[in-house]
């Protein structure tokens, strides 16, 4: 019988690569995002199942882990991304704490309310995995500092979960191409410069990042926990 898997921010970028991974192995995954408008066909596009849920919302986060209902053996934290912008006009103070608040609740809450939700749900040996960032260790503003708390917080369910043999890492990513991270922010320079920074000298894809997840919820990683893994083809080390 396949495992049982749940990916938040499962609809496109990383999280769908990872789902798919995941669905390759002959896992039953469930994905998540915030619109039903972009689960439905995501889920169906994929051959998983698919559940509309706001990962920053308490109560839609305690509904998902409702209809979850059974054992899970993998989690894997993938909702996240820079900040709201504010609207044009925004007193600066005022600015700040909504850019600040925004890159908390989807790169740090999401992770926390999703895995207490579902956390008597883990089944021994199962697998917890939040993606996070280069940006936490490498100046990211809000975000980084987000991404940082991120990592902070895994150690804490590291020891929580431990006992119960259920490992907890981050993946702190670089530059991922074939994602909706950037938006319109991408030009070829800035590209070039991401690129360049790389000790491999190429971008990193959201299957780079996919393969990590699945290894740390393999047999092999299962000394392999409260742990941050730099994926990010060693631009962590340029700078």
């Amino acid at each position: 019988m396949g495992r049982t898997v749940l990916v938040t921010g499962g609809t496109s970028g990383i999280g769908r690569a990872v789902a798919a991974r995941f669905a390759a192995d002959g896992a039953d995954v469930v994905i998540t995002g915030r619109r039903p408008d972009t689960v439905e066909p995501a889920a169906e596009e994929l051959g998983v199942r698919g559940l509309a849920c706001d990962s920053a919302r308490p109560h839609q986060v305690a509904a998902l882990a409702g209809e979850l209902g059974g054992p899970l053996d993998v989690l894997v934290n993938a909702a996240g991304g820079l900040p709201a912008r504010p609207a044009a006009g925004t007193p600066p103070l005022e600015a700040l704490a909504q850019e600040w608040l925004s890159s908390v609740s989807a790169n740090v809450l999401t992770a926390v309310l999703t895995t207490t939700a579902v956390s008597d749900l883990l089944a021994p040996g199962g697998t917890v995995v939040s993606i996070g960032s280069i940006g936490a260790e490498r100046g990211g503003g809000s975000y980084g500092a987000a991404k940082a708390a991120l990592a902070a917080w895994n150690a804490t369910l590291a020891a929580a979960l431990g006992p119960r043999d259920v490992t907890c890492n981050v993946i702190s990513s670089g530059y991922v191409t074939g994602t909706n991270f950037f938006g319109d922010g991408m030009t070829e320079e800035r590209h070039r410069r991401l690129v360049e920074e790389t000790l491999l000298k190429r971008p990193g894809t959201p299957g780079d990042i996919a393969e990590t997840v699945f290894f740390l919820a393999s047999p092999g990683a299962r000394h392999i926990t409260g742990q941050t893994i730099h994926v990010n083809g060693g631009a962590f080390t340029t700078r």
